[in-house]
């Protein structure tokens, strides 16, 4: 079973926006009896930390270096880890009986930093850190391996048996893997949460770790990205309309070569 206890990251030591204030505040509403652990520099030590790690933090990329430090705090300690923009809109508790957990983002991928949790020294934990502990933040080139963790994550939960089709799932008899629904209602460019009862969270996507120049350049502000990206994406959201979730997207895995 999986510890009463919260975890989260900020390192950087900037004042926490408003809404990384309102999430927390929904964490503390919904789970008064947990533990709510911040880490930060103070708490953990990045020197100890990969290469990975120790580069993404000196280049101030807080989220790629916490894609590695979220799964270092679940197998030391136990317990949920949520993102910063990760607000609950009712309690937990149903999570806590699982061994291990994560959550469909779309249908095709998995991603921690929705939320998930383990019990202390979950095996999975091990093996996903490893994709961090032999590899480089800053490639040979200057660049900066920004590679999305969920591309990652799922590469190697489908070793374990994960079929990326976003149905609920128990790998080996072990790993919870929940669909959307749960912990991932708002996709990115939606204009409102699709809740249902059985939603626990909604990520926010307030998409810290990006580089902002284009956004900066060509939009002037995230707000203004997210309304070009939703008015684009209004035949996407017709095709699901006219075709059903499910339909759509088996449709879009065969026109991308993928029938798997």
């Amino acid at each position: 079973m999986i510890p009463k206890i919260i975890h989260y990251c900020w390192f950087g030591r900037s004042p926490k926006p408003k809404l990384v204030r309102k999430c927390i505040a929904s964490w503390e509403k919904y789970c008064p009896d947990y533990t709510i652990i911040e880490w930060n520099e103070d708490n953990f030590d990045i020197s100890s930390a990969p290469l990975y790690v120790r580069q993404a933090y000196e280049a101030k990329k807080w989220a790629f270096a916490t894609d590695y430090i979220r799964l270092r705090i679940l197998y030391d300690n136990g317990g949920i880890y949520m993102d910063t923009d990760v607000e609950l809109i009712r309690s937990p508790e149903l999570l806590l009986n699982n061994r291990v957990y994560f959550g469909f983002e779309y249908d095709y991928r998995v991603a921690s930093g929705l939320g998930c949790g383990a019990e202390k020294h979950a095996p999975i934990l091990l093996e996903l850190m490893a994709m961090y502990e032999t590899k480089p933040f800053i490639l040979p080139d200057g660049s900066k391996d920004q590679t999305w963790n969920s591309l990652k994550e799922t590469e190697v939960l489908t070793k374990h048996g994960l079929v990326p089709d976003g149905h609920e799932q128990l790998l080996e008899n072990t790993i919870h893997i929940y669909p959307e629904e749960y912990l991932h209602p708002f996709r990115w460019g939606d204009k409102a949460p699709r809740l249902t009862e059985k939603t626990i969270s909604i990520h926010w996507y307030d998409h810290s770790w990006w580089d902002n120049y284009l956004v900066t350049r060509l939009f002037r502000s995230k707000a203004a990205y997210k309304y070009v990206m939703y008015v684009l994406r209004a035949p996407n959201r017709a095709a699901i309309h006219l075709m059903g979730r499910e339909r759509y997207a088996r449709l879009k895995k065969r026109l991308s070569g993928n029938s798997k």
